[in-house]
Protein backbone atom coordinates (compact mmCIF):
# COMPACT_ATOMS: atom_id res chain seq x y z
CA UNK A 1 0.00 0.00 0.00
CA UNK A 2 1.38 3.48 -0.99
CA UNK A 3 0.70 6.70 0.96
CA UNK A 4 0.37 9.57 0.23
CA UNK A 5 3.52 11.66 1.12
CA UNK A 6 1.62 13.64 4.08
CA UNK A 7 0.08 10.07 5.34
CA UNK A 8 0.46 9.25 8.79
CA UNK A 9 2.86 5.78 8.95
CA UNK A 10 0.03 3.71 10.85
CA UNK A 11 2.63 1.48 11.55
CA UNK A 12 4.55 4.67 13.64
CA UNK A 13 1.07 5.62 14.75
CA UNK A 14 0.24 1.75 16.24
CA UNK A 15 3.84 1.74 18.16
CA UNK A 16 2.58 5.11 19.89
CA UNK A 17 0.35 3.20 22.23
CA UNK A 18 3.31 1.73 23.92
CA UNK A 19 4.05 4.81 25.41
CA UNK A 20 0.57 5.01 27.32
CA UNK A 21 0.91 1.39 28.35
CA UNK A 22 0.12 -0.89 30.85
CA UNK A 23 -3.25 -0.98 31.33
CA UNK A 24 -5.74 -2.70 33.43
CA UNK A 25 -8.21 -5.32 31.82
CA UNK A 26 -11.42 -2.77 31.40
CA UNK A 27 -9.02 0.15 30.16
CA UNK A 28 -7.82 -2.26 27.66
CA UNK A 29 -10.97 -3.54 26.55
CA UNK A 30 -11.88 0.28 26.10
CA UNK A 31 -9.13 1.30 24.30
CA UNK A 32 -8.98 -1.99 21.68
CA UNK A 33 -13.05 -1.33 21.30
CA UNK A 34 -12.20 3.00 20.65
CA UNK A 35 -9.11 2.04 18.23
CA UNK A 36 -11.70 -0.75 16.09
CA UNK A 37 -15.04 1.87 16.36
CA UNK A 38 -12.68 5.67 15.65
CA UNK A 39 -10.81 3.82 12.61
CA UNK A 40 -14.12 3.18 11.14
CA UNK A 41 -13.48 -0.82 10.97
CA UNK A 42 -17.28 -2.11 10.21
CA UNK A 43 -16.92 -5.93 10.32
CA UNK A 44 -19.92 -8.46 9.04
CA UNK A 45 -20.10 -11.26 11.47
CA UNK A 46 -21.11 -10.57 14.42
CA UNK A 47 -18.70 -12.30 16.41
CA UNK A 48 -16.39 -9.64 15.19
CA UNK A 49 -18.91 -6.75 15.50
CA UNK A 50 -19.19 -7.05 19.33
CA UNK A 51 -16.81 -4.56 20.97
CA UNK A 52 -14.05 -6.37 23.55
CA UNK A 53 -15.21 -6.82 26.87
CA UNK A 54 -13.26 -7.68 29.78
CA UNK A 55 -15.15 -11.23 29.87
CA UNK A 56 -14.02 -11.66 26.17
CA UNK A 57 -10.14 -10.89 26.92
CA UNK A 58 -10.29 -13.36 29.58
CA UNK A 59 -11.80 -16.14 27.41
CA UNK A 60 -9.32 -15.00 24.58
CA UNK A 61 -6.45 -15.42 27.46
CA UNK A 62 -8.01 -19.01 28.37
CA UNK A 63 -7.97 -20.02 25.03
CA UNK A 64 -4.48 -18.77 24.80
CA UNK A 65 -4.76 -16.28 22.25
CA UNK A 66 -3.95 -13.29 24.13
CA UNK A 67 -0.56 -14.05 26.52
CA UNK A 68 -1.72 -14.33 30.15
CA UNK A 69 -1.10 -10.62 31.97
CA UNK A 70 1.55 -9.77 34.08
CA UNK A 71 0.20 -9.82 37.88
CA UNK A 72 -3.20 -11.36 38.98
CA UNK A 73 -6.63 -10.40 39.89
CA UNK A 74 -7.17 -7.10 39.96
CA UNK A 75 -3.33 -5.92 40.18
CA UNK A 76 -2.75 -8.14 36.02
CA UNK A 77 -1.52 -5.76 33.89
CA UNK A 78 -1.76 -5.78 29.70
CA UNK A 79 0.53 -4.57 27.85
CA UNK A 80 1.05 -2.99 24.00
CA UNK A 81 1.62 -6.91 22.90
CA UNK A 82 -2.06 -7.24 24.85
CA UNK A 83 -3.24 -4.47 22.36
CA UNK A 84 -1.85 -5.80 19.67
CA UNK A 85 -3.88 -9.72 20.22
CA UNK A 86 -6.91 -8.48 20.87
CA UNK A 87 -6.73 -5.86 18.00
CA UNK A 88 -5.29 -8.86 15.79
CA UNK A 89 -8.09 -11.48 17.11
CA UNK A 90 -10.94 -8.79 16.18
CA UNK A 91 -9.31 -7.81 12.83
CA UNK A 92 -9.03 -11.69 11.94
CA UNK A 93 -12.80 -12.48 12.62
CA UNK A 94 -13.83 -9.11 10.23
CA UNK A 95 -11.89 -11.58 7.52
CA UNK A 96 -14.26 -14.84 8.72
CA UNK A 97 -11.47 -16.18 10.83
CA UNK A 98 -12.07 -18.79 13.71
CA UNK A 99 -10.71 -19.15 17.06
CA UNK A 100 -9.16 -22.32 15.60
CA UNK A 101 -7.82 -20.87 12.80
CA UNK A 102 -6.84 -18.03 15.24
CA UNK A 103 -5.01 -20.31 17.53
CA UNK A 104 -2.71 -21.81 14.56
CA UNK A 105 -1.99 -18.65 13.29
CA UNK A 106 -0.71 -17.03 16.64
CA UNK A 107 0.94 -19.96 17.29
CA UNK A 108 3.34 -19.25 14.50
CA UNK A 109 3.23 -15.75 14.34
CA UNK A 110 5.85 -13.58 15.77
CA UNK A 111 5.00 -10.55 17.58
CA UNK A 112 6.89 -8.11 14.56
CA UNK A 113 4.24 -9.76 12.18
CA UNK A 114 1.34 -9.44 14.03
CA UNK A 115 2.28 -5.52 14.60
CA UNK A 116 2.95 -4.98 10.89
CA UNK A 117 -0.83 -7.12 10.02
CA UNK A 118 -2.41 -4.98 12.64
CA UNK A 119 -0.48 -1.37 11.27
CA UNK A 120 -1.65 -2.74 7.42
CA UNK A 121 -5.17 -3.45 8.21
CA UNK A 122 -6.31 -0.60 9.40
CA UNK A 123 -4.21 1.62 7.11
CA UNK A 124 -3.95 5.55 7.90
CA UNK A 125 -7.30 5.30 9.66
CA UNK A 126 -5.53 4.05 12.53
CA UNK A 127 -6.12 7.11 15.22
CA UNK A 128 -3.59 8.58 17.56
CA UNK A 129 -3.96 7.69 21.07
CA UNK A 130 -5.24 11.25 21.80
CA UNK A 131 -8.08 10.53 18.84
CA UNK A 132 -9.71 7.23 20.35
CA UNK A 133 -13.25 7.44 20.61
CA UNK A 134 -14.08 6.75 24.49
CA UNK A 135 -17.44 4.96 25.52
CA UNK A 136 -18.85 1.52 25.56
CA UNK A 137 -19.49 -0.20 28.42
CA UNK A 138 -15.74 0.58 29.71
CA UNK A 139 -15.05 3.73 29.50
CA UNK A 140 -11.08 4.27 30.02
CA UNK A 141 -10.59 6.35 33.37
CA UNK A 142 -7.97 7.86 35.40
CA UNK A 143 -4.13 8.24 33.73
CA UNK A 144 -5.20 6.43 30.56
CA UNK A 145 -8.21 8.43 30.39
CA UNK A 146 -5.89 11.75 30.15
CA UNK A 147 -3.72 9.76 28.06
CA UNK A 148 -6.78 9.76 25.33
CA UNK A 149 -7.87 13.21 25.63
CA UNK A 150 -6.58 15.34 23.28
CA UNK A 151 -4.33 18.31 23.70
CA UNK A 152 -6.70 21.58 22.91
CA UNK A 153 -4.82 23.24 20.30
CA UNK A 154 -4.87 26.99 19.32
CA UNK A 155 -5.84 27.79 16.05
CA UNK A 156 -3.06 29.85 14.04
CA UNK A 157 -4.17 33.01 12.74
CA UNK A 158 -5.31 31.84 8.86
CA UNK A 159 -2.27 32.80 6.61
CA UNK A 160 0.32 34.03 9.14
CA UNK A 161 2.43 30.85 9.71
CA UNK A 162 2.94 27.63 6.61
CA UNK A 163 2.55 24.37 8.19
CA UNK A 164 5.28 22.26 6.97
CA UNK A 165 5.09 18.48 7.09
CA UNK A 166 8.65 17.19 7.92
CA UNK A 167 8.21 13.43 8.26
CA UNK A 168 5.12 11.40 9.94
CA UNK A 169 3.95 12.65 13.17
CA UNK A 170 6.37 15.42 12.33
CA UNK A 171 5.21 18.95 11.59
CA UNK A 172 7.10 22.76 11.72
CA UNK A 173 5.26 25.82 11.82
CA UNK A 174 7.09 28.42 10.47
CA UNK A 175 6.14 32.03 9.51
CA UNK A 176 5.17 32.82 6.37
CA UNK A 177 7.13 36.01 5.71
CA UNK A 178 10.15 34.18 6.38
CA UNK A 179 13.11 34.15 4.06
CA UNK A 180 13.50 30.79 3.74
CA UNK A 181 10.11 30.97 1.95
CA UNK A 182 11.85 33.74 -0.58
CA UNK A 183 14.62 31.64 -2.18
CA UNK A 184 14.66 29.11 -5.02
CA UNK A 185 14.14 25.30 -3.11
CA UNK A 186 14.21 26.79 0.37
CA UNK A 187 11.21 24.82 2.10
CA UNK A 188 12.65 21.93 0.51
CA UNK A 189 16.35 22.47 1.72
CA UNK A 190 14.54 23.02 5.21
CA UNK A 191 13.14 19.92 5.29
CA UNK A 192 15.79 17.77 4.06
CA UNK A 193 17.98 19.91 6.90
CA UNK A 194 15.27 18.60 9.27
CA UNK A 195 15.15 15.48 8.35
CA UNK A 196 18.85 15.02 8.47
CA UNK A 197 19.00 16.18 11.63
CA UNK A 198 16.22 13.52 13.00
CA UNK A 199 17.71 11.04 11.36
CA UNK A 200 20.85 11.54 13.95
Amino acid sequence: MTLPLNAPDPLATLRSYSAIAPWGLRDLASLAGGVLETSGVIPLSAAAKTRPTERTIRFYVARGLVSPPDGRGTAAMYGYKHLLQVLAIKLRQMEGATLEVLTREFAEQPGDQLERRVASVLGPRLPPPGDVAQGGSSPARGRFARALTPTPRTPLPTGLHRRIVVAPGVELLVDATHPVFDSSGGEAALIAAIRAALAR
